[in-house]
């Protein structure tokens, strides 16, 4: 510093002790300052004070050299002490010069600045508020300082400011949160702990209301919860904890929508905390909003739904997955038949509300299905928005369902999910099909793949799901329209002629798997266009997974059974096997259906209505499974003595001698035995007392006899039969008269001529292939046509 320069109105003297390296000279010089500038406030000369806080901003605080700028920063402070009430009008330019001096390198330095603002702000009082916005910037990064005497400067600042705020009902939050929301996101510890005390502070005031402002820091708010320190992570925590309880008391002037994309984001940390105390917000937002919560579906199940597979050792893992169950729930209830309503004429106010409907569902739909290549966690985890702003004030909410469809069918394809999660998706399925079906059978030809995948789930829980989505999917009402996709074709109403029972089976139906118009089976027209493309697939899927149909095939039929209708399933799929090319399967599959009709409760009354062919719906049925239960002689005549046709049953095993007999096929004779001896056969059995009118069931059981070597089946069977009482009246007379009831005359419109030409037309079909097969070798792979 020049010391000939002119510093007037200050005295060389005061100059001299200001560049002083004694802070007790500098302190003498200030007094002198206070009072010349006393002075001049009592001579009204502005003028004056003017100059002297420029020469000390200038020549001073903003020296090259550090004395000088201790020396200025002291005499600044003096300057406001002098001044009093009327600081207020130069504080501009005492504050800026004292500011740039938070950045200086020497921590001394620092320190006095932050004495000297200080001072300067404990004059002022609420007169410091228009300039807020720059202290607080400053005062957060001296919260960060290395030198602990600087932060404690800074801490006593901090609270003084933080009692003028809180006694003053002027200040500027409007003007503050761009600041807030940028300094959020600061990384330091201490700065976090700094902007989280303040946000407690003006959380506290209230004529502040900063609930308003919310959706703005947030964000940060949650990235401040996932701090390393326990104290910063515990604030944090209680401010979030204020939040929620305002949110809950004034849940009317809450902006839900701006804040929904910011917890479906942190709902999907990997971070405990955050995760639950996200996932606590979304539950108090989904009740709280209500209905305003479902244009967010999508992003809050792709948040929820993972957490519902969550090992409960995990530390947090119990909590997180009871409140994401209870988001869950909530979220479903929201779901109403309202939202599957038909797309008519609005009136006019909801209009006004949405004045292009098929234009905004078009858009909805169109970004939201995105296409077959859409990734399930494109964008949810990546912190950015999925969401397009919605207002929640009385705006009338329409359910668009492609968005949801997307995230349940991208969960339920990926096999790496959790158990509870699946079962968790195979619901909402069911809920929407059930609430919403109109709408969601414009999703069923893509979600008809991945549920039929899931039949092969390692969980019976989710089996079972799966069942009555696939169940509800087959019997809904709106299932049944003119166009249903990929069923559609000229021959649509055609298929749904009744079976007629003595026409031979039309071959060629399941040559390719994009038959179109002949997916309807013709036997069940009380099902809508899916229960015979469902049928189709699930022989399909038997085929191709044969583990699957011998560890599952029985649970999976006998629980559609219970779904639904027992003698549509079994009709259409003796249809399907009808048309079979691969032949050892479709005697494996006849084999399965015939040991479920037999012997599974759910079929009682289905096996009742067989037992009396009276009816001509049950001779329909009884014929349709006689052609394709011709893939396996000896389940052919199990139905034989099921529906009590015993003459027909032992014309069939007369024909046995011309068939090749083959270990399986007496291993098959051998469970018959064994079924005869169980309940299910009991009236055949007492019939064995009636011998006049029963001679060919005791012919047909002699036949069975015959077949099977000297084995515990041919003991069991043989012992049988030898308390049949009067053997010698097994004679059987050719006349009518005798009417026998082993072949009713009930069952008279029944071809059983016709039916024993199917029979060995068939049976000559698998001896066909079985040579084919020995010549050509096991090793080679079966084509599987359905």
């Amino acid at each position: 510093m020049n010391p000939e320069k002119d510093f007037a109105p200050l005295t060389p003297n005061i100059v001299r002790a200001l560049n002083d390296k004694l802070y007790e000279k500098r302190k003498v010089a200030a007094l002198e300052i206070e009072k010349l500038v006393r002075e001049f406030v009592a001579q009204n000369n502005t003028v004056q004070i003017k100059h002297v806080i420029q020469t000390l901003s200038q020549e001073f605080a903003l020296s090259q050299h550090p004395h000088s700028r201790k020396g200025g920063l002291i005499g600044l402070a003096a300057c406001s002490i002098a001044l009093g009430k009327d600081s207020g009008l130069y504080l501009k330019e005492l504050i800026e010069p004292v500011l740039t001096c938070f950045n200086d390198a020497d921590s001394r330095l620092r320190y006095y600045a932050c004495e000297a603002l200080y001072n300067i702000v404990k004059v002022a009082r609420g007169a410091v508020l228009p300039h807020f916005n720059v202290l607080f910037d400053g005062l957060s990064k001296l919260a960060a300082d290395p030198d602990p005497n600087v932060k404690s400067g800074s801490e006593l600042l901090d609270r003084l400011l933080k009692d003028i705020v809180t006694e003053s009902n002027k200040f500027d939050l409007v003007g503050f949160i761009p600041l807030l929301r940028e300094r959020i996101y600061s990384n330091n510890q201490y700065a976090r702990q700094f902007i989280i005390s303040w946000i407690l502070v003006l959380e506290s005031v209230p004529d502040i209301n900063l609930l308003d402002y919310l959706p703005e820091i947030l964000d940060g708010l949650f990235q401040i919860l996932g701090d390393n320190g326990k104290e910063i992570r515990k604030m944090c925590e209680v401010v979030l904890g204020e939040f929620l309880k305002e949110i809950k008391k004034n849940p009317s002037s809450v902006k839900f929508a701006e804040m929904a994309n910011i917890l479906v984001i942190h709902c999907q940390t990997t971070d405990d905390l955050i995760q639950l105390t996200a996932m606590c917000w979304m539950r108090e937002f989904i009740q709280l909003a209500g209905r305003a919560m479902l244009p967010y579906s999508s992003g809050i199940l792709t948040a929820v739904l993972p957490c519902l597979a969550y090992d409960d050792r995990k530390k947090m893992g119990p909590g997180i997955k009871e409140v994401a169950n209870v988001c869950n729930q909530s979220l479903m209830k929201l779901v109403t038949p309202e939202d599957d309503e038909p797309e008519e004429p609005k009136p006019a106010v909801q209009r006004q509300a949405d004045p292009n409907p098929d234009d905004s569902l078009a858009k909805q739909e169109g970004t939201g299905s995105g296409g077959p290549d859409v990734s399930c966690d494109s964008s949810f985890s990546s912190g950015v928005s999925v969401f397009s702003p919605a207002s929640t004030e009385r705006a009338p909410v329409t359910l668009h369902l492609d968005g949801i469809v997307q995230v349940l069918n991208c969960h339920l394809s990926d096999m790496a999910i959790g158990m509870m999660t699946r079962i968790a998706v195979l619901k909402w399925l069911y809920h929407l099909y059930i609430k919403t079906p109109r709408k969601m059978f414009r999703h069923t030809d893509s979600l008809f793949p991945i549920l039929l995948q899931t039949l092969s789930d390692e969980s019976d829980e989710v089996i079972l799901k799966d069942l009555e989505v696939l169940a509800e999917i087959a019997s809904s009402p709106a299932g049944q329209t003119e166009d249903p996709g990929p069923l559609d074709g000229p021959d649509l109403q055609a298929s749904y002629s009744k079976l007629q029972v003595s026409t031979p089976g039309r071959a060629g139906l399941l040559t390719t798997p994009s038959t179109k118009g002949l997916e309807c089976s013709p036997s069940t027209p009380t099902m809508n266009s899916y229960f015979y493309k469902f049928m189709i697939n699930l022989l399909k899927r038997f085929s191709s997974e044969r583990k699957l149909l011998e560890v599952r095939g029985a649970f999976i039929i006998r629980q559609l059974c219970l779904l639904l209708n027992a003698e549509n399933i079994f009709h259409s799929m003796a249809d399907i096997l009808l048309r079979e090319e691969d032949l050892k399967f479709a005697s494996t599959m006849v084999h399965t259906l015939n040991t479920i009709l037999l012997t599974s409760t759910e079929l009682f009354q289905l096996r009742n209505q067989l037992k009396d062919l009276r009816t001509l719906e049950s001779q329909d049925l009884f014929c349709c499974l006689y052609r394709s239960w011709c893939h396996n002689p000896v389940t052919t005549v199990s139905l034989c003595f099921l529906t009590q046709n015993y003459r027909h049953a032992y014309d069939l095993i007369q024909k046995f001698g011309d068939l090749e007999v083959t270990v399986d096929f007496l291993t098959e004779v051998d469970k018959l035995v064994q079924l005869i001896e169980c309940p299910i056969f009991t009236y055949l059995r007492l019939q064995l007392l009636d011998v006049k009118n029963n001679p060919y069931l005791i012919k047909a059981l002699y036949g069975l006899l015959m077949l099977l070597p000297q084995s515990s089946a041919f003991q069991l069977l043989s012992h049988r039969l030898q308390c049949v009482p009067n053997p010698e009246l097994l004679q059987t007379e050719d006349s009518l008269k005798a009417a026998p009831k082993s072949q009713k005359t009930d069952s008279a419109s029944i071809d059983y001529a016709e039916l024993l030409q199917h029979f060995e037309k068939v049976q000559k079909k698998h001896l066909e292939v079985r040579h084919q097969r020995s010549g050509r070798g096991d090793h080679l792979d079966r084509r599987v046509v359905l």
